[in-house]
């Protein structure tokens, strides 16, 4: 599974809504994420990847899309 096919998956899991939207379009306009549940999601984007999300980086604009996520988790690995 690449690392969109995951991110999209925590995400699934996490909100219980299917995400069928497009990777760049913002997951919070969209209704898909709130505040609340990015925390859950970053929270399981650091077990599913071994990564630290310090909280400096716990700001929206940085989760805001699929593809920010996974540039995100890409350049922490």
């Amino acid at each position: 599974m690449d690392n969109q096919a995951k991110v999209i998956d925590i995400i699934r899991r996490v909100t219980g809504n299917a995400v069928e939207i497009d990777a760049d379009e913002s997951l919070f306009d969209s209704g898909i994420l709130d505040s609340f549940a990015l925390t859950d999601v970053i929270g399981e984007l650091e077990k599913e990847f071994s990564i630290k999300v310090p909280d400096a980086d716990l700001n929206p604009r940085k989760f805001n899309s699929i593809s920010r996520i996974v540039s995100y988790v890409e350049a922490h690995l």
